[in-house]
């Protein structure tokens, strides 16, 4: 009678255990799509808001290219035109940032640096460890204690 009620106990348990780990996978799964939507959701945001600057970045230069111009041809001085070509790669940038291919490239050369220049990446002291958060935390407390 033990016997059957032990196999019993054993058969549930296995099963609660697998049903544990999918319940956990699909958390997890869960986890990584979201953090991806909103990954997804900030990059448009802020290509969104490089079109826009963009657009008031557009027309200051345009305004300032067109006066700057008219300054140098009236005062007969071509050292008004020297503004022009810092503002005019500033606004290539944004251009390329809002429309153009910036972002991929941006992406090609972190996907070069991860394969190929990987220790750069690393964190002083390596990677935070169980251990070394429960020394902190020792140490925090008995100087909490302490006083």
């Amino acid at each position: 009678m033990g016997f059957i009620f032990s196999k019993y106990m054993n058969e549930n348990m296995k099963n609660q255990q697998e049903f544990m780990l999918m319940n956990t996978r699909l958390q997890l799964e869960r986890q990584l799509i979201m953090q991806n939507e909103i990954r997804e959701r900030q990059m448009a945001m802020q290509v969104a808001w490089s079109r826009e600057f963009f657009k008031y970045f557009g027309t200051f230069f345009g305004i300032a290219a067109i006066s700057l111009t008219a300054g140098a041809i009236k005062r007969k001085k071509p050292a008004f035109l020297l503004p022009i070509v810092p503002l005019s790669f500033i606004l290539t940038y944004q251009y390329d940032l809002g429309y153009g291919t910036l972002l991929q490239r941006m992406k090609g050369e972190a996907e070069n640096i991860l394969e190929t220049e990987n220790s750069k990446l690393e964190l002083p002291r390596g990677l935070i460890t169980f251990e070394s958060l429960e020394k902190a935390r020792r140490e925090q407390s008995k100087f909490f204690i302490d006083k």
